[in-house]
């Protein structure tokens, strides 16, 4: 059940844009001569947050205007209509629409940190595991364990599609290359990983070295379309340090 609506979270989300500010007006028409219009326009408020909080900015939106739509239509006179006569209820209608435009970016925003939050702590989690394994032992079974390990991590961290071991080369068949400062040079430039993402179609190498010396190098190749940040280049040559370092 949990897999099946993370899979429709979006659709369901926007389901509950149209429909739920409906169900709650349409609930509080029960009501309406008992409560002021200012006061059905805060419940309307807390339904657009709940809908804004799954963390799409579309269904936020939309519910906002459902929301009004619906307070236009259920609480406005005359009513079932689009169309407001009285001066208060303008404002109110006013104030739904630009609060649930707010509120829908602020969930946005959460929602967005949340997931670099989750990421990097994903990446540490990564670091600390190829740490523990390069601490295992000298013998050769640990290190390849490590480097496949690594391999591993460094797909998941850049969006790639894979990355292999080459063990005592570097710059063999003139690869782009993943530098120590973070920044990828391809046919003597620097790429714009950035904007672009890392360069498709061609390896790109990121070299194993400890202490000076050159151990070996993975050759990586990237997902199409994948925008990777510098804090996940980092993270990739930090795990690349580890291996070194165990190799060393």
């Amino acid at each position: 059940m949990a897999s099946w609506l993370k899979r429709h979270r979006r659709r369901l989300s926007l389901i509950l844009a149209v429909v739920a500010p409906a169900a709650v007006t349409a609930a509080l028409t029960a009501v309406r001569d008992d409560v002021e219009n200012t006061h059905v326009a805060l419940v309307l408020v807390v339904v657009v947050v709940g809908v804004a909080a799954l963390g799409y900015r579309v269904s936020g939106y939309l519910a906002a205007l459902s929301a009004g739509v619906w307070f236009n239509l259920l609480f406005t006179q005359p009513y079932l209509q689009l169309r407001i006569n009285d001066r208060a209820d303008v404002q109110t209608f006013v104030l739904l629409m630009i609060v649930g435009g707010a509120v829908t970016e602020l969930a946005v925003w959460g929602r967005r940190q949340e997931a670099v939050a989750s990421r990097e702590a994903g990446y540490l989690a990564g670091i600390h595991a190829a740490a523990a394994a390069g601490a295992g032992g000298p013998n050769a079974g640990s290190r390849q364990d490590l480097i496949r390990q690594v391999a591993t991590q460094l797909v998941d961290t850049l969006h790639l599609e894979t990355a292999r071991y080459q063990s005592g080369v570097a710059g063999l068949g003139d690869p782009a290359r993943l530098r120590r400062d973070g920044q990828v040079v391809w046919n003597h430039a620097t790429w714009d990983a950035d904007h672009d993402g890392l360069p498709t179609g061609t390896d790109i190498e990121l070299l194993v070295e400890h202490g000076g010396r050159l151990h070996g190098r993975y050759l990586l190749r990237a997902a199409p379309h994948r925008t990777v940040s510098m804090s996940e280049r980092r993270v990739a040559l930090t795990l690349a340090d580890q291996v070194g370092a165990a190799l060393g």
